[in-house]
C-alpha cells in the first residue's frame, strides 16, 4: 500500500478539511532550501516547513549535536534536576535578548509558551494581591491554538466553535500615527484592570503577514510601561532574523516584560517553547508560600535532544554568513518588491526583513478562505515550490541558506502566475 493512502486510513491532518483536501505529498528527505518526494520531484520550501526551518532541512552540523546528545542523555525530568544543555541555552539566549530578560522557563512548543507567559502575568498580580485579570491584544492577532492562546489571538474561524468559553479579551487596533493617541486613552482608561498587554511585534503572521510600524509600538509600549502593564512580546514567529535583526524587540528602544520563543529556535528540528521573563516578574513568584508557586510544567519541559538541536541552531545563527545571508534575502525581497508592486492583479506588498508577502487583487476583501488560495496553491506546488497562501495572500519566508537561484526561480512563477491566473 503506498504511503498516502496509508496516511489516509489513519492521519487526521491539522488546519485541513479532511473531507476535500487534495491527499497529501509524502516528503522523504531533505536539504537545504529543498524536500523530496517519494517520486524523486523536489519542491523548494519557501515557507520554511511553517516558519521554523531558519537553516536549512537535515543541516549536517545540527544532526551531528542531536546524535551526540542522543548518546549521553535522552531526557530527564526537569523539577528537582537540571542538565547542561538546559543551562547552557538560556545563558546563551538571555545574552542575545534585552537586557532586563533574566530567567528562562520551558515548555513544548510556541502556543505553550504563550500560555506560560499569560499565567505568569495573571499570576503575577495575583501573588502581589491585584485583582488585574484583564489583558489587552491586537485584533487579528494569532498566538496559538491551547485556550489560552486562542483566546487572546483575534475571533475568527480559528476559534469560532470555542468563543463563548474564552476569557474576556481587550483588543485594540494596531497602532498608526492617526490612532496612537486614541490607543493610549484607551489603555490609561483601562489601567487599574490590564494584567498584561501581549503582541506580535511588527508582524502579525498569521492575520495575513500585516506590518506596523516599530516606532508606533515603541510607543504603545513606553505607555503600558508609564501605566504598570506588563509586556508579552510573541516572538514566536518573528525571532531568530526573520524581521532583518535578531529579534523584532531589537526595533524598540522599550523593553517587554515576557517574551515567548519556539519555531527557529531549534532551527525546526523538533518542538521547544521557551518564556523569558524580567527580575521583576521572577520574584513576586518567591515566597515561603508555596501556594505563590508557578504550577506550570510540561513532561518533556527542557528535553535534553530539543536544547541540543536549539543550541545548535544558535551556533549557526550567530555565524557571520548567517547574517549575510538574512541581509542577501532582504535586498532580493526588495528588489522583487519594486517589479511587481504596481502590477494590477496585487492589491498590496509589504515586506519586513526575510518576510514579503503580496495581497493578491480579487475585487472582494481579503479572506482566509478566498478560493483563490487553492488554485495558487496548487500551481506553485505544480512548479516545485511550496507556498501555502493565507488566502489571497501570498508570502515568502525561506531558509536562510536559500540560493539567489531558488529565489528567482520563485520569483519568476509569481510574476508568471500574475498573467496566467
Amino acid at each position: 500500500m503506498r504511503l498516502v493512502e496509508r496516511d489516509l486510513n489513519v492521519i487526521w491532518h491539522p488546519y485541513t478539511q479532511m473531507q476535500t483536501a487534495l491527499p497529501p505529498i509524502p516528503i522523504v528527505s531533505g536539504e537545504g532550501a529543498c524536500l523530496f518526494d517519494e517520486n524523486g520531484k523536489k519542491y523548494i520550501d519557501a515557507v520554511s516547513s511553517w516558519w521554523v526551518n531558519i537553516h536549512g532541512h537535515a543541516h549536517p552540523y545540527i544532526a551531528k549535536k542531536v546524535a551526540e546528545q542522543l548518546n549521553k542523555l535522552e531526557h530527564v525530568i526537569f523539577a528537582g534536576f537540571t542538565h547542561e544543555g538546559a543551562v547552557e541555552l538560556a545563558e546563551r539566549l538571555l545574552k542575545l535578548l534585552p537586557i532586563n530578560q533574566k530567567k528562562a522557563f520551558y515548555s513544548d512548543n510556541g502556543s505553550t509558551a504563550i500560555e506560560v507567559a499569560i499565567k505568569m502575568c495573571l499570576q503575577y498580580w495575583h501573588n502581589k494581591g491585584e485583582a488585574r485579570t484583564k489583558i489587552l491584544a491586537f485584533k487579528n492577532a494569532y498566538h496559538g491554538d491551547t485556550f489560552g492562546a486562542m483566546a487572546v489571538s483575534g475571533r475568527s474561524a480559528f476559534t469560532a466553535a470555542f468563543d463563548s468559553l474564552l476569557f474576556e479579551v481587550e483588543f485594540i487596533d494596531l497602532p498608526t500615527a492617526e490612532n496612537i493617541e486614541s490607543l493610549k486613552s484607551q489603555i490609561s482608561d483601562l489601567k487599574s484592570d490590564l494584567a498584561c498587554f501581549i503582541f506580535e511585534p511588527l508582524v502579525q503572521g498569521a492575520g495575513g503577514m500585516i506590518m506596523y510600524e516599530a516606532a508606533h509600538l515603541n510607543e504603545l509600549m513606553a505607555h503600558c510601561r508609564k501605566e504598570a502593564v506588563l509586556m508579552i512580546d510573541d516572538e514566536v514567529f518573528t525571532g531568530f532574523g526573520r524581521t532583518g535583526k535578531p529579534f523584532a524587540c531589537n526595533y524598540v528602544t522599550e523593553q517587554p516584560d515576557i517574551m515567548c520563543f519556539s519555531k527557529g529556535l531549534t532551527g525546526g528540528t523538533m518542538a521547544l517553547g521557551i518564556t523569558t521573563c524580567s527580575q521583576q516578574i521572577y520574584d513576586a513568584f518567591l515566597s515561603d508560600d508555596r501556594l505563590k508557586t508557578l504550577f506550570h510544567g510540561h513532561s518533556f519541559t527542557a528535553n535534553p535532544i530539543a536544547c541540543a538541536a536549539a543550541l545548535a541552531s544558535m551556533d549557526l545563527f550567530v555565524e557571520p554568513s548567517t547574517q549575510e545571508n538574512i541581509s542577501r534575502i532582504e535586498a532580493s525581497h526588495r528588489q522583487f518588491f519594486q517589479k511587481i508592486k504596481h502590477h494590477p492583479k496585487i492589491k498590496t506588498v509589504r515586506q519586513t526583513g526575510t518576510i514579503i508577502a503580496m495581497e493578491w487583487e480579487t475585487g472582494n476583501n481579503t479572506s482566509y478562505f478566498s478560493s483563490l488560495r487553492d488554485t495558487l496553491y496548487q500551481y506553485f506546488l505544480d512548479a516545485g515550490i511550496i507556498l501555502r497562501p493565507l488566502g489571497n495572500i501570498i508570502y515568502i519566508l525561506p531558509p536562510y541558506c536559500i540560493t539567489d537561484t531558488e529565489l528567482n526561480y520563485i520569483y519568476s512563477k509569481i510574476a508568471q502566475a500574475l498573467e496566467e491566473i
